[in-house]
């Protein structure tokens, strides 16, 4: 297809998936001091590989690129374990983080068992050793050709039916039924929970914790539910009716249209955590507004001293390699906390 004859549907995922990966990626360092921090910066790993292997080196390769590296052997092979392997991981970490949220909110007694950083651990490298193993079978599923002098990775045309098939309903299940099915049940019982709670008195700041783990709860995991819908919908229909015969890049069908929407809504959710922290979590709010009007010093008035800042008081070259590590760092909550404490130790 010539660039006169793109489709306004390639002519934006060209647009977005790049915005996506530069948007998503940088803001997934910023994390929450709080329970549950071994989920959400294991969450934050698990984005950026989606981020990385599907979106930057898949998706915007693709729409760059003639022939990307992985339409060539044994890239095409192993595509497919690193993009489901890395995918599936992000799905059942917040779907871990569900129960364990809910484990915490619940206080039972296997609280103190469960909601431990060692538990976390254990519990992540589990998920993540799983999600690839259990995406090697994908390496047997595609295969490079040669179509009209170009290279490209399709489905294996001599792979059995049923083995494709099974892939395809292991990977719906696993990715989105059962993880969809676990997420709701979970939150209708915990907001059920938190509702007969509030017919009995607690104490206002047992109350304020239950809010904020239950508003930043339900607001990680029904974002992933309503963003992964339409694609979970939209692949099961288009893998099984036309497997083969049917080419993607045909616009003119609606179900091409409605499934690489649905694709990026889906992919949407890796770059999104960082934005739900800020509208979530009043400390995260605060500390963000901190670090931003820290930075604004260096255009602040012109009376201030040449040369210096202020840090709790004190006066710091503006040069100071610490404080300089607040304008180039992309991790600037970490970095602008670490310097206020450090001035505050010094009053």
């Amino acid at each position: 297809m010539s660039s006169s004859e793109k489709h306004w549907m390639v002519t934006l995922q060209q647009v977005f998936y790049p915005t996506l990966a530069a948007v998503g990626i940088p803001c997934e360092n910023c994390m929450l001091s709080r329970s549950g921090t071994f989920y959400l910066m294991a969450m934050s790993v698990a984005d950026n590989l989606v981020l990385f292997f599907i979106v930057v080196l898949e998706l915007t390769f693709k729409y760059h690129q003639q022939e990307p590296f992985w339409s060539f052997e044994p890239w095409c092979s192993l595509r497919d374990i690193f993009n489901y392997g890395a995918f599936n991981a992000s799905t059942w970490l917040v779907v871990f983080f569900t129960v364990e949220r809910f484990i915490a909110i619940h206080t039972w007694k296997i609280k103190v068992k469960i909601c431990t950083p060692r538990c976390a651990t254990w519990t992540i490298v589990a998920i993540f050793v799983l999600s690839h193993v259990l995406a090697i079978p994908y390496y047997w599923s595609n295969t490079s050709v040669q179509v009209d002098n170009q290279t490209m990775c399709i489905y294996r045309p001599e792979a059995p039916a049923p083995y494709i098939h099974a892939l395809i309903w292991f990977q719906s299940l696993q990715a989105y039924l059962f993880p969809f099915l676990i997420i709701l049940t979970l939150n209708g019982l915990t907001l059920r929970l938190i509702s007969l709670r509030n017919r009995i008195h607690i104490s206002p700041i047992l109350r304020s914790r239950m809010r904020k783990s239950v508003v930043l709860l339900v607001t990680v995991s029904m974002t992933f539910v309503l963003l992964s819908i339409p694609r979970a919908v939209t692949q099961i229909i288009l893998r099984t009716t036309d497997m083969y015969t049917l080419d993607r890049n045909d616009y003119s069908q609606r179900i091409n249209i409605a499934a690489d929407t649905g694709t990026m809504l889906s992919l949407s959710n890796s770059a999104a955590n960082m934005y739900l922290y800020v509208c979530t979590q009043a400390k995260f709010r605060q500390e963000f507004i901190a670090c931003i009007r820290h930075v604004s010093l260096f255009t602040g008035p012109k009376s201030q001293k040449p040369g210096l800042s202020t840090c709790c008081g004190h006066l710091l070259p503006i040069d100071a390699p610490l404080l300089f590590s607040v304008i180039t760092s992309q991790n600037r909550i970490y970095i602008y906390t670490y310097i206020r404490h450090t001035c505050s130790s010094g009053n």
